[in-house]
């Protein structure tokens, strides 16, 4: 009997786990279709993001931003042209930028303070 010499197979070491292949991005015009079809109710949600292979927080986000633009675009336009009167929702963002800004420098100025605090005086008990 000739037997074919056994060959030991190498284990494979784990592959690290990869990532899908990245998708192209959706167009807005796609997007804006996507949820124009959720909201005139020609489409359920749900078979919207199987088609784009989407998330359901994916579009859920793309409703509150179309949402968003939607009532941004329909403001009065009193004083935009000069750049005086900004939108509220972008007066809220920079609110918030502004504080986020100054509770930044007032803990880099905490931090600075008790690092060159004096230490206070030790008592003496007799």
């Amino acid at each position: 009997m000739t037997s074919t010499p056994k060959t030991p197979h190498p284990e494979k070491p784990p592959s690290p786990r990869r990532r899908p292949p990245a998708k192209p991005p959706i167009p807005a015009l796609d997007k804006a279709q996507a949820v124009l079809a959720v909201w005139t109710e020609r489409c359920k949600p749900a078979e919207v993001c199987r088609q784009l292979g989407i998330p359901w927080i994916t579009f859920n986000q793309w409703q509150h931003r179309a949402l968003e633009g939607l009532l941004q675009a329909l403001e009065s336009r009193v004083n935009l042209a000069q750049g005086e009167a900004l939108s509220p929702r972008l007066q809220a963002l920079l609110r918030q930028q502004q504080q986020s800004a100054n509770l930044g420098r007032l803990s880099a100025r905490l931090e600075q303070v008790q690092k060159v605090a004096p230490k206070p005086p030790e008592s003496k008990m007799p």
